[in-house]
């Protein structure tokens, strides 16, 4: 039996998020402020979940070709767009639905198609594959700002 592939702690992440998201409909448009200082709505929180997948499935791609890394320039959630601040509704819903899982299973394939040599390689200064991977499943906390819109109050870090 071959050793678990790492990525799949992103899709099960990724099933996370979406499940809150189902609940954002209900959202009513006011910020929901975490951490005394961060503001949050459904679609900041998908943007940071998309942004996190893509930056670090690049930083994947870059670290088995052999190439340098794009340097990291996001603001993050330091920034509110104009665009975050729309209603969430159920075609942003189902656009996120068709996203993110498969950015999870392409981080998944990647893994996979790369094989478990790889995952633990050192590539210092950087993080091996595993560690990506893990550090990865952590966008779970974008969606845990937003919350469950149907009851359950944002998590803070």
């Amino acid at each position: 039996m071959s050793p678990k592939n790492p990525a799949t702690a992103v899709v099960t992440a990724v099933d996370h998020c979406l499940d809150l998201a189902a609940t954002w409909i209900a959202w009513d448009g006011r910020p929901l402020i975490t951490d005394g200082d961060n503001v949050w709505t459904p679609h900041k929180a998908l943007r940071r979940i998309g942004d996190h997948l893509i930056d670090h499935l690049s930083e994947v791609e870059a670290l088995l070709s052999g190439s340098p890394t794009i340097p990291d320039g996001w603001h993050g959630r330091s920034v509110t767009l104009d665009s975050d601040w729309a209603r969430f509704t159920e075609l942003d819903l189902s656009e996120a639905r068709q996203r993110l899982p498969r950015l999870a299973q392409w981080y998944e394939l990647r893994y996979a198609a790369c094989g478990p040599d790889e995952w633990d390689r050192p590539r210092s200064p950087n993080w091996t594959l595993r560690e990506i991977a893990d550090h990865v499943t952590g966008v779970t906390w974008y969606a845990d700002q937003v919350g469950n819109r149907f009851g359950e109050a944002p998590t803070s870090r």
